[in-house]
């Protein structure tokens, strides 16, 4: 079995030969990878430009006290009078400086008496102008591909009058459970030996979060010519299928086997982690294949260790889960040897985060109610010793 930072690594060194894009509209990009540089194609502002409601003036003549005012120049006009000695214009927030004037007096620093305003406090030259470039320059990077939108990259794209603009599609997971005990929602239970499924729906929320579109293909027999025909199938209309059971050593574990037959390459095969040691990572062409355990903590641990990151390397993106440190509120006994991942609840006081495990269960790689509350992943290499209270720890938060 592979360490799991190989594993890890092998991951990151994966290399897609076409990475699918398309144009979508401004606003349906949200939440999308950006698949283009965005470059200024002008200054903004163009020209000099008011940044308050006050009067245009130069700036030596407040020395006067008191200036005539010669026009008004409302945001959007295309004013044509200058500022000359002795005069002002009457301004507004966006609109463009006149030419003559190098600075803008503010409303609340004047007193205006008829056609004039007597002025009551100085500002500095150049106070409350925009400066040609103040916001981008032309020619200037302003959000590199690889960016993931939201509403500050929408803003400024519009801006710069881009209606359309060319982002990665959103990776399509197929989800299969394989297990002939398995019962879809609302399915009626006629034996005890008959579990509900949660893996299936698990995955699909997890899809969801990290951005790929699922398609739900619900719960398979442990039977070959089945799994054969549905991962075949999944393979087809999907980028990633991914599937919960039927990797391990068992008599009905067939997943392992169909993928190899149905001629995918293998990545890797077993990994040193618990949980989720049988964990299964093939590839045909850009498509991938990731097999999952069955037991529920287990299925959904590796998910977010081995999906997620295959989900965001198809489009480009950046990783949502990230690692902290942390300091251990009660002591952390270490199972096993290998790299673990343990449900744990981490809280963020005056900075700095704590790790206690209140309310988890030490047991199975089944007891999917661990990953309630505030949880969080424990993470502890296979080197790594029991550890006490006080200690310092790596913890996985899940964005």
């Amino acid at each position: 079995m592979l360490h799991f930072d190989e594993s890890i690594e092998m991951i990151k060194n994966l290399e897609i030969d076409n990475y699918k894009t398309k144009k979508l509209y401004l606003v349906d990009a949200l939440g999308y990878v950006l698949a283009e540089d965005i470059v200024a194609d002008h200054n903004s502002p163009e020209f000099p430009t008011s940044a308050m409601d006050g009067y245009a003036i130069i700036h030596e003549d407040m020395a006067l006290g008191t200036l005539k005012v010669g026009s008004i120049n409302p945001a959007g006009s295309a004013l044509k009078e200058e500022v000359i000695g002795g005069t002002c214009i009457k301004t507004f927030t966006g609109s463009l400086m006149p030419h003559g004037a190098d600075t803008l007096i503010p409303i609340e620093n004047v007193e205006v008496q008829g056609d004039e305003i007597v002025i009551k406090q100085e500002v500095p030259q150049g106070f409350s102008v925009r400066e040609p470039g103040e916001n981008y320059a032309k020619g200037q990077l302003l959000i590199p591909k690889g960016t993931k939108i939201d509403f500050p990259q929408i803003g400024v794209m519009a801006s710069l009058n881009i209606a359309n603009v060319l982002v990665y599609e959103k990776p399509t997971v197929a989800i299969i459970s394989t297990g002939s005990e398995l019962l879809e929602l609302g399915v009626e239970q006629t034996n005890d030996a008959q579990i509900r499924s949660s893996n299936n729906y698990i995955l699909e929320a997890i899809v969801k979060k990290y951005d790929g579109v699922s398609l739900q293909l619900g719960c398979i027999k442990d039977d070959k010519e089945t799994i054969t025909r549905e991962i075949t199938g999944a393979l087809e209309k999907s980028d990633i299928v991914v599937t919960t059971g039927g990797v391990s050593v068992g008599d009905f574990d067939f997943v392992k086997d169909v993928i190899r037959e149905i001629g995918c390459d293998v990545v890797f095969k077993g990994v040193r982690v618990k949980p989720g040691q049988h964990i299964m990572v093939a590839r045909k062409d850009d498509k991938f294949i990731i097999g999952l355990p069955g037991f529920a903590y287990s299925s959904t641990v590796t998910a977010l260790l081995y999906l997620v990151p295959l989900i965001e390397k198809l489009q480009q993106g950046k990783s949502s889960l990230h690692q902290v440190k942390a300091k251990l509120k009660e002591p952390f006994v270490k199972r096993a040897k290998k790299a673990e991942f343990t449900a744990c609840n981490a809280s963020l006081l005056q900075g700095e985060y704590y790790v206690d495990f209140k309310g988890k269960k030490v047991g199975s790689s089944a007891i999917l109610t661990n990953m309630l509350d505030d949880v969080a992943l424990l993470v502890t290499s296979e080197d790594d010793k029991s550890k006490e209270i006080g200690d310092e720890v790596t913890v996985l938060l899940f964005g």
